[in-house]
């Protein structure tokens, strides 16, 4: 007698039936990130920045933003005038609503509309104080845009790191969190709101600073010791899984 006819029905019924089997869905789980930004961050000053029209006309409607201008004076250093020299940092928060349809997404998908032509990236260790650690995702772009002396065209190197904080998890890997939503909603009957951490920094010869040029290697110090910084401060680590 020929089974394989029955074998599509009975797979079949016993996959349905398995639905019932699987923990209720519904309950939302929020990220670990602390959303409302200090106004100095260790020598960082921190000014809040609106989030832009694209980014509330692409994203849900619950989505929440913390965005920042953050400035630090360099210590014993001065610009050809005399003045103090400022680093500064974009610092950008997004926390996703609770429509996971209209969530975050990696910011390799909008730099470009923004201006930026991503050159390379790489995964980058962040170590802090209290001994835990994670991956930070660290782009290398260049973006076009007009000078501020002259109105003409003009190009800027960036520095980019960024990484994604859910509930339990911190990941630089936009296909490693989409495995923990899997996850996290087939066995554990949860959603969870994730936020989205970007910080960058320009270098080169930029014309806001009026000094030397600012070299790839010292801008990605100061970066990494900023992101350090701020993770520290910013995200529950009670709540993180080492």
């Amino acid at each position: 007698m020929n089974f394989k006819p029955l074998l599509l029905p009975v797979f079949l019924g016993i996959g349905l039936c398995s639905i019932y089997f699987l923990p209720q869905t519904g309950g939302v789980a929020d990220s670990a990130i602390i959303m409302e930004l200090p106004p100095h961050l260790g020598a960082w000053s921190l000014s809040p920045t609106p989030a832009t029209k694209m980014e509330i006309e692409t994203l849900g409607a619950d989505t929440k933003f913390s965005k920042a201008d953050c400035r630090a004076y360099r210590p014993d250093a001065y610009d050809v005038e005399g003045y103090p020299l400022v680093d500064t940092v974009n610092l950008s928060i997004v926390l996703s609503g609770y429509d996971l349809n209209s969530s975050i997404h990696r910011p390799e998908r909008c730099m470009p509309a923004q201006g930026h032509t991503i050159l390379g990236s790489k995964d980058v260790k962040i170590a802090l104080a209290n001994n835990y650690e994670f991956d930070a995702k660290r782009l290398i772009s260049i973006r076009k845009g007009t000078s501020e002396e002259s109105n003409a065209p003009a190009e800027y190197k960036c520095i980019t790191y960024y990484f994604f904080i859910g509930h339990d998890h911190v990941t630089n890997d936009h296909l490693e969190r989409t495995f923990i939503d899997m996850k996290d909603r087939l066995i554990r009957g949860m959603d969870q709101r994730w936020a989205y951490v970007s910080a960058s920094i320009y270098y080169g010869k930029l014309p806001w600073v009026r000094a030397k040029e600012v070299s790839e290697e010292e801008a990605d110090v100061t970066l990494k010791k900023f992101i350090t910084a701020l993770a520290g401060k910013q995200i529950d680590w009670d709540k993180i899984a080492r």
